[in-house]
This record gives C-alpha cells, sequence and structure tokens, in this order.
C-alpha cells in the first residue's frame, strides 16, 4: 500500500470480523483511517476489533451490525451512516450455503442475496455519503470461482440446477457484473465515484470451511489450509483496490499469478465486462431491491 495516509477517512468494511476483511480492516486502520467493522456478530466484530487494536494500538474502529441476507437490517445500517462522509466501501462479505436451495427473509436465493443483492441495497443506501468525498471508492470482491460460470444467470439463483459451488460462483460473477457496471454508470453522470472489482486469488478462510458443510467446501478448504494464500496476502488485492488513487474505476484486480502473488491489474474477464448482461443485472437488481440510484 505504500505510504497511504487515510487520516479523516472513513472507510466500511463489510464481513470484517474475520479473514480478508479483518485483514483489510487492520491495513487501513494502520494507515490512520476510521474503519467501520459491518458484521452479522456484533460480538464477533467488537473481539476483531480487540485484534486489530493489540496490532494497531491507534486504531480508529466502530463496530455495527450488518446482516446482508436481510434487507431491513442492510437499511438500518444505511440510515446510520447515510448523513455522514463515506469515503472508501468495501463490500467483501461471502457466504456459501448449504447442498440444497434455500431463501433469505426477503425471497432471495441465499448465495445472490447475501453476496450480492444486500451490498446492492447497501452501495445504493450509501451512494449520497460516498459523493461527499472528493476520493470516493467502492471495492466489489468477487471470487476465482465466477470464472468457472460461463455466463451470468438472470434467475439469480431462483431456478434451475443447484449446487453451492454453482450458486456462489453466479452471486460472485453478479459482484463483478455490479462493480463494473457501477463505474460505468457513474462515469456517463460526471460522477466523482470510482468502482473497482478485486478477487483475492485463492485465499485460506474460514468461509469453505463454515458456511458449507458439503463435501466440496470441506475438500477445497483442506487443501487450501496447505497450500493457499492466507488472509493477509489474499486481501492485497482488497487494499489495492482501496488505496490506489492511480486507479480510475472499471479495473480489475488480483493475484499476478491469479491464484497466487502481489496484487495487479488484470484484464476484466469477458462475461464481467460484457455491458449486456451489466444492464440486464442493473435492473433486476433494482427491480429486485427498489433501490434507486441518485445518477441514474
Amino acid at each position: 500500500m505504500g505510504n497511504v495516509d487515510l487520516h479523516d477517512r472513513l472507510a466500511i468494511v463489510t464481513g470484517a470480523s474475520s479473514g480478508l476483511g479483518e485483514a483489510t480492516a487492520r491495513v487501513l486502520a494502520a494507515a490512520g483511517a476510521t474503519v467501520c467493522l459491518a458484521v452479522r456478530d456484533v460480538g464477533r466484530g467488537r473481539a476483531t476489533a480487540d485484534r486489530i487494536r493489540a496490532v494497531v494500538p491507534t486504531a480508529d474502529l466502530e463496530v455495527a451490525e450488518l446482516e446482508l441476507g436481510d434487507q431491513a437490517s442492510v437499511r438500518t445500517f444505511v440510515t446510520a451512516y447515510a448523513d455522514r462522509r463515506v469515503d472508501v466501501l468495501v463490500n467483501n462479505a461471502g457466504a456459501i450455503f448449504g447442498k440444497e436451495r434455500t431463501f433469505t427473509v426477503d425471497g432471495f436465493e441465499s448465495h445472490a442475496g447475501v453476496n450480492l443483492l444486500g451490498h446492492v441495497t447497501l452501495t445504493a443506501g450509501l451512494t449520497e455519503a460516498l459523493l461527499r468525498s472528493d476520493h470516493a471508492r467502492v471495492v466489489m470482491v468477487t471470487s476465482l470461482m465466477a470464472k468457472a460460470v460461463g455466463s451470468f444467470d438472470p434467475r439469480l439463483g431462483e431456478a434451475g440446477p443447484y449446487t453451492p459451488s454453482r450458486a456462489y460462483g453466479q452471486a460472485k460473477l453478479a459482484c463483478g457484473l455490479f462493480g463494473i457496471e457501477l463505474d460505468r454508470r457513474a462515469k456517463a453522470a460526471a460522477r466523482h465515484l470510482t468502482s473497482v472489482v478485486v478477487h483475492p486469488g485463492w485465499a485460506s478462510t474460514n468461509l469453505f470451511a463454515t458456511e458449507d458443510p458439503g463435501p466440496f467446501s470441506r475438500v477445497f478448504h483442506r487443501i487450501g489450509r496447505r497450500i493457499a494464500a492466507g488472509p493477509d496476502d489474499g486481501a492485497g488485492a482488497l487494499i489495492r483496490g482501496a488505496t490506489d488513487l492511480s486507479l480510475s474505476g472499471g479495473e480489475f484486480i488480483g493475484p499476478r499469478f491469479d491464484a497466487w502473488g502481489p496484487p495487479a491489474t488484470q484484464p476484466v474477464p469477458l462475461v464481467m465486462a460484457d455491458p449486456n448482461s451489466g444492464k440486464l443485472l442493473w435492473e433486476l437488481a433494482q427491480q429486485r431491491t427498489g433501490v434507486r440510484w441518485p445518477f441514474d
């Protein structure tokens, strides 16, 4: 990250109670930012804040409840932060679910509801707060698993064949599409908001160990613990996406060697760069969540 000075900046990191989110929050706090740990479990979030302060005694941290699978919770969070200036929003939180298709309290397929639509409502609700910043940055976190998905599914996982890995990959593909489309529309409206898409490569976190009981996830996690990058290394792409002022928006950032290595700007996967899919996703997300954007 170099010598980036983030004093007097507010960064919100979703899913910050462990793994990539915790590592990202720690680095942003060390650079001087006020960091909101937006977490599902406030108790775990406070424990994370204590761990960060043990390493960064000067860390200015806030802990706030955010259940991305519940649109009402997302809107409550937005209300608490909408009147402030938000400089960085890292949409990191992700979840993978079980062998059977499940739905959120709002009726969304769980992978789409948590990984994508919760973040859509969060980002839309905080857009005015972001536009108060002179360097507003939205970081959408996708996954290597999105590259295994051949095309965008406009059913958002609610019908058709289902496996946890397929549904997760589809949701993370949609996150990438959303991040690129957000930047495209902000530029078209001449708004000072930069959106980038990042992926951590093969990072060993607790995601596949704790959320999905299926054999795929157990094997993925077991192998990953041996050969994958740790959360600190995996967070490199997230941190660069959040702090690199040379980025103009619409970039795709991940480890240089795809699964491992220092963060590097890479070509946007064609399926994520497709403007037709981006437009379709944007419209579907608005229909499903009811959000509206100040630059639409």
